[in-house]
């Protein structure tokens, strides 16, 4: 069934119940979902010109090209469904979840004498699974925990009765650590091993208070009957446990289950931590970042955390802790903000856990940036630079004895190479191998155009040639009345010395130095790229000779070929109707036959 289809201008016509409304951009592209206690209400507030909605906010409206909707029952079914459609989708205005990683389960197996397991597939047909886990450390400390208090088998036979009773296995060496009592060889039966299995199965629900009592009479029978070895062993088993429940308790064990959800905000991201609470402890912690797509208020943000998070990790708690105010909880969702008490110290644990997350991510983002600038500080204090080097250009000439001279001009942003802003140049005022003159014609023209342009200029000019070079580079400068305004220096190709306009001598920089390195690496990027294309001028030169010996072809008729053809290699490999229609089939026929002759 079809959902309904409107307009941007009928918006009007939408019902007032409550549901889920989708935009879609001309391409027909799923571009925003959103929920609505009233549908109408809601949508009109976008196309309301007096509603007041933000900057964002616009530019997605100027997308819409058609709405469509369903209607549900409650706008906590609405939270639901959009919640779906957002995970199938991924709407680009929708706020963004940043996890996507797979989280561990345990697996409780549907067969004889169940195993448990940890895995990371979930098929349902396979048995019981629990999780998902946080993180691996977390689903490993519950298992170690089950496998040391309970003999459940690890191996992966088949012990089906037929198996056992044909005697197709042999007891190994778990069976002689104590670790399983046997039933491959029909040593244990089922049901005394279900009896283990069914106290895992409440450890793994949270439930810790069954299994200690367990223990706590099974020791007292023990002890009853002068049986003090099994005693002891029941006595370790339930200090265990204590133990495991002590790391864990933050609260008031009788509490019952609920989740806590914080949530810490920024410019543009938020931080909202989630815990999950059975019987008075902590079984899950988890942080996430939302990155923030249409400057969406942070109960808004918060509401959608809630909702995925306890998707994502199956949470059916019926109690949700937050700290922020709702005026309305949306309908089969019940959350309050305590003020005082347990509650409220979980609210504020929950914001710790936040916050340490948004420090975090801070201190990685400043180290991942301090790690990146680090060659650039070394370089700004190697050459005594008034500012960071982000925006360095260097300039180099490629002649051979005055044939096609050329230079170019390459660009290093941040210290990488910035490809689009590279340049090439045909040298236009100088006559003869004068690699001087060039230089100052380039870095003219170069800046020049910048200024004309209104673009900022670089923060280092790096000439690759010695003092002839840098002066008449530093001449062209004076002409635009730019020099000191840019620093600038050469770098000599054979000791690598690095000269400053007007110094007599070099300064020194470490040959090992990072600084170093980079300057160098620049200038032999500037070089190549100059090469390559003189390179590429005399290859045409040549085909374009190799052409014009032929009678009645001109130089206007070879680059014509050259430019269509790119290669006299595909000139040659070109068919007679080919030629024919680029330069007519006289020409064409002059061309071929030589070619192929």
């Amino acid at each position: 069934m079809l959902s309904p289809s409107y307009l941007p201008s009928e918006y009007q016509q939408l019902p007032d119940l409550p549901g889920v409304y989708r935009y879609y951009n001309k391409e027909g592209l799923l571009i925003y979902v959103g929920k609505a206690k009233n549908l109408k209400k809601r949508v009109g507030s976008y196309f309301n010109k007096n509603a007041g909605i933000n900057q964002k906010t616009r530019r997605m409206v100027k997308e819409i090209q058609k709405i469509e909707f369903t209607i549900v029952n409650s706008e906590f079914d609405a939270l639901l469904l959009e919640n779906n459609l957002i995970k199938k989708s991924q709407p680009k205005y929708n706020v963004l979840l940043k996890d996507d990683k797979t989280y561990p389960y345990l697996l409780l197996t549907k067969e004889p004498f169940p195993r448990i397991y940890p895995t990371r597939r979930v098929i349902p047909s396979k048995g019981t699974y629990f999780g998902p886990f946080a993180s691996v450390k977390a689903m490993n400390n519950v298992l170690d925990l089950i496998l040391s208090l309970f003999t459940i088998r690890t191996c992966k036979l088949d012990l089906s009765a037929e198996k056992i009773k044909a005697s197709n296995y042999k007891i190994c060496l778990e069976y002689h650590l104590g670790n399983c009592k046997g039933p491959c060889e029909g040593l244990q039966d089922e049901s005394n091993y279900l009896k283990d299995i069914e106290q895992a199965r409440n450890i793994l629900k949270g439930n810790l208070s069954l299994p200690k009592t367990h223990f706590k009479e099974s020791m007292q029978a023990a002890a009853s009957a002068l049986d003090f070895e099994k005693a002891q062993l029941y006595k370790e088993k339930f200090e265990l446990l204590e133990k495991y429940q002590a790391k864990s308790l933050v609260i008031n064990p009788n509490v019952d289950s609920l989740d806590v959800f914080s949530i810490v905000s920024e410019e543009k991201y938020a931080f909202v931590n989630y815990l999950r609470i059975k019987n008075g402890a902590i079984t899950l912690s988890k942080t996430v970042e939302l990155k923030k797509k249409l400057d969406e208020p942070d109960q808004e943000l918060l509401l959608t955390a809630i909702v995925r998070l306890r998707d994502q990790f199956q949470s059916d708690a019926k109690e949700v802790l937050v700290n922020l105010e709702f005026e309305d909880s949306p309908d089969g969702l019940q959350l309050s903000l305590p003020k005082i008490g347990d509650k409220r110290k979980l609210i504020d644990l929950s914001l710790k856990n936040a916050l340490y997350y948004k420090k975090e991510k801070a201190l990685l983002a400043g180290e991942t940036k301090n790690k990146k600038n680090r060659v650039l500080l070394q370089l700004q204090k190697d050459l005594s630079l008034t500012e960071l080097p982000y925006h360095i250009e260097c300039f180099d000439n490629s002649n051979i004895q005055g044939s096609n001279p050329v230079a170019s001009m390459v660009c290093f942003k941040d210290g990488k190479p910035s490809k689009k802003e590279y340049r090439h140049y045909h040298i236009k005022t100088v006559t003869g191998p004068n690699d001087f003159a060039s230089m100052e014609e380039v870095v003219l023209r170069r800046y020049k155009r910048i200024l004309n342009d209104g673009f900022s200029l670089p923060n280092l000019i790096v000439i690759d040639g010695g003092k002839g070079q840098l002066s008449s580079a530093v001449a062209a400068l004076k002409s635009l009345d730019i020099y000191k305004k840019v620093p600038i220096i050469g770098i000599a190709k054979r000791l690598e010395e690095i000269y400053f306009p007007g110094d007599h001598y070099p300064i020194f920089i470490d040959k090992k130095s990072e600084s170093l390195r980079l300057i160098q690496r620049i200038r032999d990027e500037a070089h190549r790229f100059a090469i390559t294309f003189h390179r590429n001028l005399r290859s045409k030169g040549a085909l374009g000779t190799q052409l014009t010996t032929i009678e009645g072809i001109g130089e206007n008729t070879a680059n014509k070929l050259l430019s269509h053809f790119k290669s006299i290699k595909n000139i040659e490999k070109a068919t007679l109707e080919d030629l024919s229609d680029q330069v007519g089939k006289d020409k064409a026929s002059k061309i071929f036959n030589r070619l192929h002759s």
